[in-house]
């Protein structure tokens, strides 16, 4: 199975210079763990997480921070003809929930997460 096969292709996805607050409302409001920055070419520069919410309340980050300050800069990503086992690998090695996937232009065209590799695990 390749990864093009189980990624989500309705990826949310904001620009870089996006403030955190809206942001944060719209992991809220679309009820999502993450959503992808990407650039005027539509590249993943970034991914933005339930995690680096609680980083910003915790450090007591200004909310009209520009989102390209607090995201987690170049996440790992992968290339949709690689093989579902490869995506599993990275997100178990890297200990990460979310995984951009790229075309061979490096285009963000989809998103794997834990819940994709834990559905396909148990036959869903």
């Amino acid at each position: 199975m390749m990864t093009r096969d189980l990624m989500l292709k309705d990826v949310v996805t904001i620009k870089g210079n996006v403030p955190a607050k809206e942001a944060i409302e719209l992991l809220f409001k679309r009820h999502i763990g993450c959503i992808v920055v990407i650039n005027d070419a539509e590249q993943c520069i970034g991914i933005f997480t339930e995690r680096d919410v609680i980083r910003v309340v915790a450090q007591n980050m200004p909310l009209d921070a520009p989102i390209e300050k607090i995201m987690t800069k170049n996440p790992l990503t992968i290339n949709e003809d690689s093989i579902f086992q490869e995506a599993k690998s990275v997100i178990i090695s890297a200990k990460i929930r979310h995984l951009p996937v790229i075309d061979a232009n490096g285009k963000l065209i989809g998103l794997i997460s834990v819940r994709h590799i834990l559905d396909e695990l148990s036959g869903l």
